[in-house]
């Protein structure tokens, strides 16, 4: 197992953690926003923001909503954390929906989560209306993050926390002395995927808990940081990394204004810290080094990389002064990029730790609560996703030849299981072990190395497995190809031939490809791709592609939707 390198603080639940954090860091910034003023900034600190939750948690209680389920949908905002931890730290069950859902999907949701309230901003307010006007669901409570006050019914969140805060000051204690049991359900989270197939997973205060420990334990935030949240916070890998994670460590969390505005937000809030996906920090990194080149200075960088990564083994690290113009683009404070959700490329990896940017690959599951395994600051392999966290075991469930099977794992932040799914839990929870679903192999040092997922691995008549997710690193890498989609096109022999369905960028197709033809474009890239072939065995090669300007299909977390992709080549 492996040994924490940080210390840690040991949390029984998210309200101790709360409370132990605010005690702390109180008077420190927890949240950082844009005011009407260019250049000025509004802040509300650790003490204020666990005043809120308190004072809207007091609230909810009185509103007969103990122990209740309670929903929350909203674009990332202020409000969508106050409202989370004001049911999950003594009021009852708190059920973070996907904004990016269609409307049918958020009705079928409310009514299989079972909720009695739900938290959401004016952007659903005509979704919210129907189902009210429906009366097909358990819903009591509507509550708008945007209004001001009550008005038709509709409850307004400043309003109920405002009354709560009364409630307080009158002497009512019920929501600040409501005891949670740490081994039940207090989060219960839909898995993405349509609402035929999404499940919905049940979460403990001790799931989230040990993930928040496990992950302080290895990767060191101070309160000096400050995070740029980016990803849908109902997804758990930002939920527990971006938002409860630097709260957790007194750090501060700014909102991204979009994805076209993350370098100016990195900044203009002088952020330095993220979490992302792989796509965004590859689409980074090819602007960096584009940017280099242009001015004339690649060789002159990459001369620097060298001294600076001679000098490291030495313990010197000049990397921010001698990449100084680089770093200054980003606002001149910002260290760290962690990856997740998809196969991060490996250039991508170390280039951004050439030039001083220190980026970790981590790996999780909603099941997990997320993180399984990550790297750190003395833990790391480019091209692995580190190594299991402190409290986890993992291991390699039917390893091949090449060492390479499911891999599972087990330990305090594995989930309870899948709410009213017996089938689902069978399958992925055997004696404790979680099933990811994902074939990876382990190094004879404990590294892991993430294939592919098991269900979409190409199997060939000769018995060969071939992994998409290898293949598109490589082809993603060639210029003007922004994202590609690798699958086995079905012969009538039976077997696969591979084929790429790839996506480059039009934008700028005159200056990288010399013509705007498509027809021209797909001669260039398969020319490219066949280069791409001579780095792997013959098997692997790919024997066909496509492309498009149009994006593949994604999750709101960014992850190609691979079972849909295949039905639009196929």
């Amino acid at each position: 197992m492996r040994e924490p390198i940080h210390e840690f603080e040991e949390y029984k639940d998210l309200k101790d953690m709360l409370k132990k954090s605010g005690e702390k860091f109180g008077d420190r910034t927890a949240y950082v926003f844009k005011t009407d003023v260019e250049g000025e900034f509004k802040e509300i600190t650790h003490k204020e923001f666990r005043d809120e939750v308190n004072s809207l948690g007091t609230k909810l209680i009185e509103m007969g909503l103990k122990d209740k389920r309670v929903a929350v949908i909203s674009e990332n905002r202020y409000e969508w954390g106050v409202a989370y931890l004001a049911v999950a730290t003594g009021t009852g069950v708190i059920v973070p929906l996907d904004k990016a859902l269609p409307d049918n999907e958020i009705e079928s949701l409310i009514i299989r989560s079972e909720v009695d309230a739900i938290f959401y901003s004016s952007k659903y307010d005509e979704v919210m209306n129907r189902i009210r006007d429906k009366g097909n669901t358990n819903l009591k409570y509507f509550i708008s993050m945007d209004l001001a006050q009550e008005e038709k019914g509709i409850k307004s969140q400043k309003q109920l926390t405002e009354e709560g805060k009364k409630l307080l000051e009158e002497g009512n204690r019920e929501f600040l002395d409501s005891e949670i049991d740490n081994e039940k359900m207090g989060i219960m989270l839909f898995t993405s995927g349509t609402t035929a197939i999404s499940k919905a997973v049940m979460l403990s205060h001790k799931n989230i808990c040990s993930n928040l420990q496990d992950i302080t334990a290895v990767i060191k935030l101070t309160p000096e940081d400050r995070f740029l949240s980016f990803l849908p916070l109902h997804h758990t890998f930002e939920c527990t990394v971006g938002f409860l994670y630097p709260l957790s460590t007194g750090g501060s969390i700014a909102f991204c204004d979009g994805i076209r505005h993350i370098a100016e937000n990195i900044k203009e809030y002088q952020i330095t810290a993220m979490i992302s996906v792989p796509i965004l920090y590859e689409a980074m990194y090819r602007k960096v080094m584009k940017a280099i080149e242009k001015k004339g200075k690649l060789e002159k960088v990459k001369k620097g990389i060298k001294i600076s990564n001679f000098l490291l083994k030495f313990g010197i690290d000049i990397r921010k002064k001698l990449f100084k113009e680089i770093h200054d683009t980003f606002g001149g404070k910002l260290r760290l990029f962690v990856a997740g959700g998809a196969a991060l490329d490996p250039e991508t990896e170390k280039g951004f730790n050439d030039l001083g940017i220190t980026m970790y690959q981590g790996y999780g599951l909603t099941e997990s609560s997320p993180v399984i395994a990550a790297e750190d600051d003395k833990y790391r392999r480019i091209g692995s996703i580190g190594k299991a966290l402190p409290s986890l075991d993992v291991r390699i469930d039917e390893p091949n030849e090449e060492g390479i099977g499911e891999l599972v794992a087990k330990g305090p932040s594995i989930m309870l299981g899948y709410y009213n799914n017996d089938e689902a839990n069978k399958e992925t929870l055997e004696n404790g072990w979680l099933h990811t679903g994902d074939l990876a192999r382990i190094d004879k040092d404990g590294y892991i190395f993430i294939s592919g997922r098991k269900k979409f691995v190409i199997v060939q008549k000769n018995g060969k497995n071939i992994y998409p997710e290898e293949l598109e690193i490589l082809v993603n890498k060639i210029e003007g190809v922004k994202e590609s989609f690798v699958y086995g096109k079905p012969e009538d022999d039976g077997d696969f031939k591979i084929a790429a369905k790839i996506v480059y960028d039009k934008e700028n197709a005159e200056e990288i490809f010399g013509t705007t033809d498509e027809s021209k474009i797909k001669d260039i890239l398969w020319q490219e791709v066949k280069k791409v072939n001579k780095q792997m065995p013959a098997y692997k090669y790919i024997r066909d592609i496509i492309i498009t300007d149009k994006e593949l299909i994604k999750t709101t977390t960014q992850k190609v939707k691979r079972a849909e992709e295949i039905k639009t080549v196929l």
